[in-house]
């Protein structure tokens, strides 16, 4: 997509021309924690025995 070796174009007139913001090409995506990971299988787990519940419900 964009080349960062071109001396022709610069990486803003690339990123224009692909129509990608130019913080998304500097952007490192980070992996979800342990945690979280944990959280969201334990709601999958509730919502697969209960798939009746309304959000609300789950919460408490």
């Amino acid at each position: 997509m964009v080349d960062r070796s071109n001396l022709n174009l610069s990486i803003r007139s690339q990123c224009e021309l692909v129509g990608v913001s130019r913080s998304r090409l500097y952007h490192k995506p980070t992996s979800e924690t342990e945690v979280n990971l944990e959280l969201m299988r334990l709601i999958d787990e509730h919502y697969l025995e209960q798939p009746y519940e309304e959000s609300r419900r789950m919460h408490a």
